[in-house]
């Protein structure tokens, strides 16, 4: 169920990643090694009932995408994805927004991973 949440999440427009910025770059070194594996449920935490779920997922927001608008689809895209595949009511998603992915953090994701925005004095 944690990979479906997961793929229903990467889904929306506006998710630039999963998790927080530890996990992401553990994941990072971990897709390096040769025949390893993305785990798309990486941020993704499931509590399972016999007939109801609820689902928390991390996320980090691309700038210029309204989070609320983001936070709501990706609701809606979970709970669609769950239900439809698994036939448990999810009774709720509750959406962690961990970080804001700002164009210029391409320029040194490797190096800059784990600092926010604020602390650059570029």
């Amino acid at each position: 169920m944690q990979k479906l949440a997961g793929m229903a999440t990467r889904e929306v427009p506006g998710v630039y990643a999963m998790g927080n910025a530890a996990r992401r770059a553990f994941s990072s070194m971990t897709e390096r090694i040769p025949g390893s594996q993305t785990n798309v449920s990486n941020g993704v935490s499931v509590e399972k009932g016999e007939r109801q779920a609820a689902v928390d997922v991390s996320i980090i927001v691309e700038y210029g995408f309204s989070i609320v608008e983001v936070s709501q689809s990706i609701r809606r895209n979970v709970i669609r994805s769950v239900e439809n595949a698994t036939g448990l009511e999810v009774l709720e998603v509750n959406v962690n927004v961990t970080d804001v992915h700002l164009p210029d953090d391409d320029s040194g994701e490797d190096g800059d991973q784990g600092h926010k925005p604020s602390d650059r004095l570029d």
